[in-house]
């Protein structure tokens, strides 16, 4: 079971399967949770930006993170992406993952403002942390501002594990850029665990002490993926590195997350996985059947993968 002060192994950004109201699909979720943990997952990581979180109401991530514990994912192996732009819904999420015994909380500043200080991204996670006020509470901090539009510097992290230095228990650098998470490794990674969310930087992080990843890729590839950070030094890691490479070139032509829904499509066999929610919107047949064709050609082995 994962430490106190780390999160090892591979945590997948879970997809999130929709039913036919594009409502969340309860039953489906548990069991894309459980058959990743059968696969090795050290736990999961629903509502983070790849399972379209933030198009999700707090109370329909409170009732489908029910539905995951009720369907057998123990809380302890749940890391619940808090990606709101209200503070009190991020605390509200916050409160409940404690409810449930999440391993911790993947949290966002407030990302609708842009522009805003250093001082306001700290009061920010103060707030969250201040209102639930429970010895429980482990934070990772997240950094993705190609998306969110507002990052996190090193001051920020850092007056943050100074207030903080039990709650704060790492970062995940969605930022897609080597430098910037070697510097962050560099800066932080003596008390705090560094992850990336781009997986061709696993192999450098693993050899800087990163101990997992929470990766979208780990979705229908986990095996591949835990290899890279925490094999990255064996005769079988450059090949692992160009197929990772490869798989992301080929998602490269399409939509993100509709195209990661697409491959959970081909390899369950279950057209359902292709709902997203709006703004996303679903690969068309043509695009499905060219991703199929590219995917195939690719060859996802589940054993092995």
């Amino acid at each position: 079971m994962p430490s106190p002060s780390s999160l090892p192994g591979i945590w997948p950004a879970m997809l999130t399967p929709l039913d036919a109201a594009l409502n969340i699909d309860h039953p489906r979720f548990a069991a894309h949770a459980r058959s990743l943990l059968a696969a090795g997952c050290g736990g999961v990581t629903p509502f983070g930006t790849t399972g379209e979180g933030t198009s999700f109401s707090v109370a329909e991530r409170r009732a489908a993170l029910d539905a995951l514990v009720e369907g057998g994912v123990p809380g302890s192996r749940i890391l619940v992406g808090t990606l709101c732009t209200a503070l009190t819904d991020t605390l509200a999420l916050t409160r409940h993952a404690l409810s449930i015994g999440a391993w911790g909380c993947l949290m966002l500043p407030p990302f609708f403002l842009k522009g805003v200080s250093d001082q306001g991204i700290v009061d920010a996670y103060r707030y969250v942390i201040d209102g639930a006020a429970d010895p429980r509470l482990r934070v990772m901090l997240y950094h993705i501002p190609q998306v969110a539009g507002i990052g996190l510097s090193h001051a920020v992290i850092a007056e943050l594990k100074r207030l903080y230095p039990e709650v704060i228990v790492g970062i995940k650098d969605s930022q897609c850029d080597r430098a910037h998470s070697v510097a962050l490794a560099e800066a932080f990674m003596s008390t705090v665990t560094v992850h990336v969310g781009n997986e061709p930087d696993l192999p450098e992080m693993g050899r800087r002490g990163s101990t997992g990843a929470v990766s979208g890729l780990a979705n229908f590839v986990p095996r591949l993926v835990h290899r890279l950070v925490s094999q990255y030094d064996q005769p079988q890691a450059a090949q692992d590195l160009e197929r990772t490479k490869a798989l992301l070139a080929i998602l490269g032509g399409y939509a993100l997350m509709p195209a990661l829904k697409g491959i959970m499509t081909m390899l369950s066999g279950d057209q359902t996985w292709l709902r997203v929610r709006p703004p996303l919107v679903a690969l068309t047949p043509a695009q499905y059947s060219a991703l199929e064709r590219q995917v195939s050609a690719f060859g996802i082995d589940p054993a092995r993968d």
